[in-house]
């Protein structure tokens, strides 16, 4: 039975005690993450989408947290890729979720759709009360740190393992970035690939702002060749207890030295000897999928609010579109989707 709890709703870094507080309950999360702590309000990448964070609070304690944005009509929590609620392992789940979801709704308000997503080990499923729907999204490769760093090199794919021992042998080497001169020289990196992806990058305040405010819970591994950085990967943590992959670039020339896998091995080495309990990869294309683990679902929770839910309407379109589709000959699904740009 789901008794009362309070919730707060936090829009800026807490006060001492709240903090305190805060930081008590991390202790008692399965594997929290780098935003399900206060420092999410340290990140630079939310100015003009009011970041917020829920607390469940019982008998004066924090037992939920829940970060999150407005974006547009929507109101959202996480990633279909990077959840951002934790739940305390003494407390009740159904109390603390129910206090996470009213503190969600209120702060929510007139938003049109509300989202936010969830690991499997955190489950939600008290949130049918309000409505929101559940979908299974395809989830992250994630490695259990627990393990030690040798047993997971051995979950490797042989491709891997070979790609690894070959950048050894190149000579490449790994190193945390610790100064700004080697900063700037990633950010290069970083903006090189950005525009061969046509992408907009960040700018250079504000990538040197989330690195340098965020030292705790951020290492950037660079890879060096004959003394020249040629990629780099970061890598977002909370100590002890999940690490995630959440950025790689490096130079496409340099590319045949194998470096990206080499950083991997190497934070992942670092992050086994650091104590964190789980790294998720990020995603779960086959670049990753080469690192072992397990495949880890990630659940979406949502409530459309607009006119016939249109949200829900189209998904359900398209789901049956692609269960359509795989019934026809494969060679069939092959043109209609060429046609239809799926």
């Amino acid at each position: 039975m789901v008794t009362q709890s309070d919730f707060l709703i936090l829009r800026e870094f807490p006060s001492g005690e709240i903090e305190a507080k805060w930081r008590e309950f991390l202790k008692d999360v399965e594997c929290p993450g780098h935003f399900n702590a206060p420092e999410y309000f340290l990140e630079p990448y939310w100015d003009g989408k009011r970041p917020f964070a829920i607390l469940a609070m019982h008998q004066d304690k924090v037992v939920g947290a829940l970060t999150g944005l407005h974006e547009g009509e929507e109101t959202v929590s996480g990633l279909q890729s990077r959840p951002q609620i934790c739940l305390a392992k003494s407390a009740d789940p159904a109390t603390a979720v129910d206090a996470l979801a009213r503190g969600l709704l209120a702060e929510a308000g007139d938003s049109k759709l509300i989202t936010l997503y969830t690991w499997k080990w955190t489950p939600l499923d008290s949130l049918k009360k309000y409505r929101f729907r559940r979908r299974e999204m395809e989830g992250c490769v994630v490695l259990d740190c627990t393990l030690g760093a040798e047993a997971l090199f051995k979950q490797f794919s042989k491709t891997r393992r070979y790609n690894i021992r070959l950048a050894m042998r190149e000579g490449v080497e790994v190193f945390q970035a610790t100064t700004q001169e080697e900063f700037r020289t990633y950010y290069n990196i970083y903006l090189g690939w950005c525009q061969r992806k046509k992408i907009t990058p960040f700018p250079y305040e504000m990538e040197e702002k989330a690195f340098f405010a965020t030292r705790n819970n951020r290492r950037l591994f660079l890879a060096r060749s004959s003394g020249k950085i040629i990629a780099g990967s970061i890598i977002r943590f909370f100590p002890g207890g999940l690490s995630e992959y959440a950025r790689n670039n490096s130079l496409p020339e340099f590319l045949r030295l194998n470096p990206n896998d080499l950083i991997q091995w190497r934070a992942i080495e670092w992050l086994c000897q650091e104590g964190i309990r789980r790294h998720s990869m990020g995603g779960a294309h086959a670049f990753l999928q080469k690192f072992g683990g397990a495949m880890t679902p990630i659940y979406r929770y949502r409530l459309d609010r607009t006119l016939l839910r249109r949200h829900d309407l189209r998904e359900a379109l398209s789901d049956r579109g692609r269960a359509t589709l795989k019934k026809l000959p494969a060679p069939v699904e092959k043109a209609a989707r060429k046609f239809m740009g799926a």
